[in-house]
């Protein structure tokens, strides 16, 4: 699939190559629900941003076109500093803001007359958002909603206050569309049929595993001390790794 050419270049800038889900997210950007099941770090998350960055690229549309619903906050912090990076550097006439427990009183205030073209948020600020008087005008031309990691919130009551948040946004924006990511599912038609809208089928993208992982055990210079936890014995050494390396995920049992 050929992409835009500031985002053919960007990718071409970073030795990357469209992956067959992304290509697949953007060839099914005007599908009305999208469930997209991809492993960590194969850029789901870009997967998710990149038909929403593409509508916007020519900066004609104005107000609230996408909303994303994180169920962590640290989580919405994250995107937002991974989407400046390509909006940065493609020179994007597109605006990025969380809306979260932490956001300052005057900053939800201007949002709600101003909103931002992309807000990140969390269920339960965007339920407090819906229930204000102006939210139809907020969301009156809302293009997209992306939940993200929603294999955590299906489950719980944050999953049913999220399903009352987009039977309310799809009253106040019938055009609006619905892309849920998660890495892990263990039932993608149980969630699919969760996702879907009332009158449509949710379309179900399921992404390739990629590359097989190279798994061996990192010998460190020092050993393991006798009492007490943590790795701080290792902290040179795996720091030393990540050196090494062009991208690097580390996961960590507490």
């Amino acid at each position: 699939m050929q992409l835009p050419g500031p985002f053919s270049n960007w990718f071409r800038s970073r030795n990357w190559q469209l992956r067959r889900h992304q290509a697949e997210a953007i060839r099914n950007s005007r599908c009305r629900s999208l469930l997209m099941i991809a492993p960590t770090g194969c850029g789901k998350t870009l997967a998710g941003f990149l038909p929403s960055l593409i509508e916007l690229a020519d900066g004609r549309t104005r107000g609230l076109h996408t909303v994303y619903v994180s169920p962590l906050k640290a989580l919405a912090s994250d995107i937002r500093r991974n989407l400046e990076v390509p909006i940065a550097e493609m020179n994007l006439p597109i605006q990025v803001e969380e809306r979260t427990g932490d956001t300052k009183q005057s900053q939800r205030r201007r949002q709600r007359t101003d909103p931002p073209n992309i807000l990140l948020t969390t269920p339960e600020s965007l339920a407090l958002l819906i229930s204000h008087s102006d939210a139809p005008k907020l969301f009156a031309n809302l293009q997209r909603i992306i939940f993200d990691e929603i294999h955590s919130l299906v489950e719980s009551k944050r999953g049913d206050q999220l399903m009352l948040c987009a039977a309310r946004l799809q009253r106040l924006a019938p055009s609006s569309r619905r892309i849920g990511l998660s890495a892990t599912v263990r039932d993608p038609s149980a969630i699919s049929r969760l996702m879907s809208r009332r009158d449509d089928q949710c379309k179900l993208l399921i992404a390739d595993d990629g590359a097989d992982p190279e798994v061996e055990m990192l010998e460190t210079a020092l050993p393991p001390p006798w009492s007490g936890g943590g790795g701080r014995h290792a902290a040179n050494d795996v720091l030393a790794e990540v050196r090494k390396a062009n991208t690097t995920l580390i996961f960590i049992n507490t």
